[in-house]
């Protein structure tokens, strides 16, 4: 059961479609939710991020935990993974940091750069409308993986 490099645990968390946001609430307890994603930069640094932004798709409200969560406890995980019925073909890449909530891209530079960089990743489902709310941004600590063969 080998481990991913660092290297190669960034490179498919990147090409991923879909993360899986761990965040803590004030009670200590998990709250995992399904973002999308980019990452910046093209190789692995100590410099490397993650962003996703509060989008139009329907909330329950637009006070999300998510964002209370981080505020409270910035430290945070995302998971992508990759199912197939042959397990030799499982894996998964997993991203640690610590995230900060930023303001809309209207009136922040960085999520105006970070919104550009989601809309490159999602064409089709931000040609139109873009996201307007925050952006959170996650330094990346550390990159980790696994898979079967």
């Amino acid at each position: 059961m080998p481990a991913m490099t660092t290297g190669e645990a960034r490179e498919r968390f990147a090409r991923a479609r879909v993360a899986h946001l761990a965040t803590i609430d004030e009670s200590v307890r998990p709250h995992l939710v399904p973002v999308v994603f980019a990452v910046t930069g093209d190789t692995v640094s100590t410099a490397d991020t993650v962003v996703f932004a509060v989008d139009h798709k329907p909330k329950r409200t637009a006070q999300l935990k998510r964002l209370a969560n981080i505020r409270a406890h910035p430290e945070v995980c995302l998971l992508v993974d990759d199912y197939a019925e042959d397990w030799d073909l499982l894996w998964w890449a997993r991203a640690d940091g610590t995230a900060t909530v930023l303001p809309p891209a209207e009136t922040s530079t960085a999520s105006a750069r970070y919104v550009g960089l989601l809309s490159e990743k999602y064409g089709q489902q931000y040609a139109d409308r873009p996201p307007a709310g925050p952006v959170v941004e996650i330094v990346v600590s550390r990159w980790s993986g696994w898979r079967a063969v």
